[in-house]
């Protein structure tokens, strides 16, 4: 996907660059930057010397040596003096420098760490934000794989607020869910197939009837039940008045899979993409529903992963990037490709 969150050593990223959250001077330091020319070998402190350092908030680019990518971008994050001192505009611009050099060289993928965040003091869950926000930006105007390398939960943090809500809304929708007894639950279920037979035999006592009443319409009716996903979203961005390309992007899916499932009526998503393009799409909660019940999937109250869906879909944020960081903090699959 295009942008994701993964917990793992930076310097075993099998990516086209991964980005060194360096000092001014280039020349290695502690945390990311010593791991990173630790691994990289002596070489590739030998090529910063020839670079004549790096100012705060910006960027410079060496070959990876021992790495296993093709290039190390280094930047200069700013050190936190309580949000009074440009810290957020620099940290921004560190971001973007790096995604210039990397579109430069013709990157694909990019792996970055979370710049400023350690040593530098910079509040975790503000740096996340800076850090999803300005990667989300560059990626809804350029094809690029960018991951953001969370060494240990440690190192991670959503903000106190959006996951104490969260919390609070899987404790009332999911914990309750599960204190059922079984029998209870198989009950419901029982009711339910029970409703679902009575629906199916009144329709088929109806339907000589509707059609005999109206012509055709109840063909009309049954194609329109039965789009698959493909068709039903291509019908969706229609509605939109958007671009395919607006769509996919919000949708943090890439360009090759949105061809896909535009090529191929019968196309199947996994799940984490059909409720993606619901996310883009901005559907409500019943839409959302329907919608990815044509790829044959449900949202269910027995699933944290759908809980957490359902919080943001109910409380009409569709920051796809702000529901993956949610979903990471909880150890959930994250949205996409």
């Amino acid at each position: 996907m295009p942008l994701e969150i993964v917990r793992n050593d930076i310097t075993k990223m099998a990516v086209d660059a991964i980005v060194n959250a360096a000092n001014e001077s280039l020349l290695g330091g502690g945390g990311v930057d010593g791991c990173i020319h630790r691994a990289a070998g002596p070489e590739l402190l030998a090529e910063c010397r020839t670079l004549g350092g790096c100012k705060t908030g910006d960027a410079k680019i060496t070959k990876a040596y021992r790495l296993p990518c093709k290039y190390v971008i280094h930047t200069v994050g700013p050190v936190w003096k309580g949000g009074t001192s440009g810290e957020r505009e620099r940290l921004i611009s560190c971001y973007r420098t790096s995604l210039a050099l990397a579109k430069e060289h013709k990157c694909e993928s990019v792996a970055f760490p979370l710049i400023s965040s350690g040593v530098y003091g910079y509040p975790k869950d503000r740096a996340l934000r800076v850090a999803v926000d300005t990667i989300g930006e560059f990626l809804m105007e350029n094809d690029m794989t960018v991951y953001i390398v969370i060494f240990d939960r440690a190192a991670y943090q959503i903000s106190n607020k959006l996951f104490a809500n969260i919390a609070e809304y899987i404790d009332d929708h999911y914990v309750d869910e599960h204190a059922d007894s079984r029998r209870e639950r198989l009950r419901r279920m029982n009711r339910l197939e029970s409703k679902a037979s009575m629906v199916c035999e009144d329709a088929i006592m109806a339907a000589p009837l509707a059609m005999s009443m109206d012509g055709g319409r109840l063909d009309d009716l049954l194609v329109e039940l039965d789009a698959g996903f493909s068709e039903t979203l291509l019908k969706l961005i229609d509605r939109t008045g958007k671009k395919d390309s607006e769509i996919y992007k919000k949708a943090n899916v890439d360009r090759k899979l949105f061809s896909k499932i535009r090529n191929n009526p019968d196309y199947k998503p996994s799940k984490t993409t059909a409720i993606a393009f619901a996310i883009a799409l901005e559907l409500d909660l019943e839409e959302t529903r329907d919608f990815i019940a044509r790829a044959g999937f449900a949202l269910s109250h027995s699933s944290k992963f759908d809980v957490i869906i359902e919080y943001f879909i109910e409380t009409k944020n569709y920051d796809i990037f702000e529901i993956n960081e949610a979903l990471f903090a909880f150890d959930q699959s994250l949205l996409g490709a």
